[in-house]
C-alpha cells in the first residue's frame, strides 16, 4: 500500500504505525521510566523477555544504542570482539565499538555473513600474552543486512555458541531483524536467542513501530546495561507512548512477516528477468532484495534517480548495488509498479 501515491522500498523502517497502535498509544497507561514506575514500559520489557526466553530486557531508542550499549557492559575494553567484516555493528554504527566502548574489533570473512569456525578458531586470542588484546567475544548479525537479509542457520548458531562455551567468550546478537530470521527458519525465536547470551532486536525493522529496540539477556545483565543507558543519555520518562507501540509489534506484527517475504521472493523473480540488472532469487532469504546493475553506462546512483521520478524509492548500497526491502506498507500493487518501473526505465534509455 503506497503512502502518498509514493512506493518506498528505502527501508522497512519507513513504515507508518499500524491503526491498532495509535490506539494503543490514545489509551497507554504512563508513569516516569526514569523514576521506575512505567507500567507500559514494564508489560513491553516483560514480554520481550519471556518471547525471547530470557530473564529480563531493556528498552532502547534504537538498535545501534542497544548493540552499544551490550558491548559496553560486556568485559570488551582492551579485548578483541570477532565479528563479520560486513556486519551493521562495524559498518554502520559510527565506529561505537571502538571510540565508545574501547574494544578492539576483530573482522573476519564470511560466506554471506556466515564466518566458517576455522576463522573463528583462527581469530581466537587466548588471554596471558602482554602484547596482544585477548578476545572477549564474539557478534553475529542475523539476518544479515549487508548480505541481503541472509539467514544464519539454528545448526551453524549452536556450533558457534558451543566454541564460544569452550574458550569462556560471550555471544552477541544483532538481531535487528531476528523475527524475520526466525520465519525464514520456521523456527521459534528462543532458537536463535538460547545461542547467546545477550541479544538486541528492533521494533521499528519490520515490526513498524515508530521508534525502539530491544536488549534482552540475564537479569544481572540487564541492571548493568540499565546503568549504562543512563550513561548513554537513553533514559526516557513518558516513553510508555512509544513502548505501547512495541507490545503491537510482538503481539501482532510479527505474525505477518510471512507475506513480506513471499512478496520479496515475488519481486527478486521478477528482477532476474530484466536485463541488466545481477540477482540470485535463492539468495533473497527474507524481506531484503539487493541486485547489482550491469547495463552499460547505468550506475545506481542513475538508476534510482530514475526510479524516483516514477515514485519508487529505494537505496544504493555499495558499488552498482541497489537495496529495496519489503515491508508491511508494500503490498502486490507496490512490487508491480516497481517492476514495471525498472522494465520502463531500463528498456526505455
Amino acid at each position: 500500500m503506497s503512502y502518498q501515491g509514493w512506493s518506498d522500498f528505502r527501508s522497512d523502517t519507513v513504515t507508518r504505525p499500524t491503526p491498532e497502535m495509535y490506539e494503543a498509544i490514545r489509551t497507554a497507561e504512563l508513569g516516569d521510566d526514569v523514576l521506575g514506575d512505567e507500567p507500559t514500559v514494564q508489560k513491553l520489557e516483560r514480554t520481550a523477555a519471556e518471547m525471547t526466553g530470557k530473564e529480563a530486557a531493556l528498552f532502547v531508542p534504537s538498535g545501534t544504542m542497544g548493540n552499544t550499549i551490550a558491548l559496553f557492559v560486556h568485559p570488551t575494553r582492551a579485548r578483541e570482539v570477532l565479528l563479520e567484516e560486513k556486519c551493521h555493528i562495524l559498518q554502520f554504527e559510527a565506529g561505537n565499538i571502538g571510540t565508545l566502548i574501547g574494544a578492539v574489533p576483530h573482522p573476519l570473512p564470511s560466506r554471506r555473513g556466515l564466518i566458517d569456525m576455522k576463522e573463528l578458531q583462527a581469530g581466537y586470542k587466548a588471554p596471558g600474552n602482554m602484547h596482544v588484546a585477548p578476545t572477549a567475544g564474539i557478534c553475529l548479525e542475523n539476518t544479515h543486512n549487508y548480505h541481503g537479509g541472509a539467514v544464519l542457520p539454528i545448526s551453524y548458531l549452536r556450533e558457534v555458541h558451543s566454541f564460544a562455551r569452550e574458550k569462556g567468550l560471550f555471544m552477541h546478537l544483532d538481531g535487528a531483524r531476528m523475527f524475520n530470521a526466525a520465519v525464514s527458519l520456521g523456527v521459534d525465536v528462543t532458537e536463535i536467542t538460547a545461542c547467546f547470551d545477550t541479544v538486541m532486536f528492533c521494533l521499528s525493522k519490520g515490526l513498524a513501530s515508530p521508534v525502539g529496540s530491544m536488549l534482552v539477556g540475564s537479569k544481572e545483565f540487564i541492571a548493568m546495561a540499565r546503568f549504562a543507558r543512563k550513561q548513554f543519555g537513553g533514559a526516557l520518562r513518558q516513553s510508555g507512548i512509544l513502548a505501547a507501540c512495541g507490545l503491537v509489534s510482538l503481539q501482532t506484527m510479527t505474525r505477518k512477516l510471512t507475506d513480506d517475504h513471499r512478496r520479496a521472493q515475488t519481486f527478486a523473480q521478477a528482477i532476474a528477468k530484466i536485463p541488466g540488472l545481477d540477482i540470485s532469487p535463492v539468495e533473497v532469504e527474507s524481506n531484503i532484495v539487493i541486485f547489482t546493475v550491469r547495463k552499460e553506462g547505468w550506475s545506481n546512483d542513475r538508476l534510482c534517480g530514475e526510479m524516483k521520478k516514477e515514485k519508487v524509492l529505494a537505496l544504493t548500497f555499495g558499488p552498482g548495488r541497489v537495496r529495496m526491502i519489503v515491508h508491511k506498507d508494500i503490498d502486490d500493487a507496490d512490487i508491480n509498479r516497481a517492476v514495471e518501473s525498472l522494465r520502463t526505465i531500463l528498456g526505455h534509455f
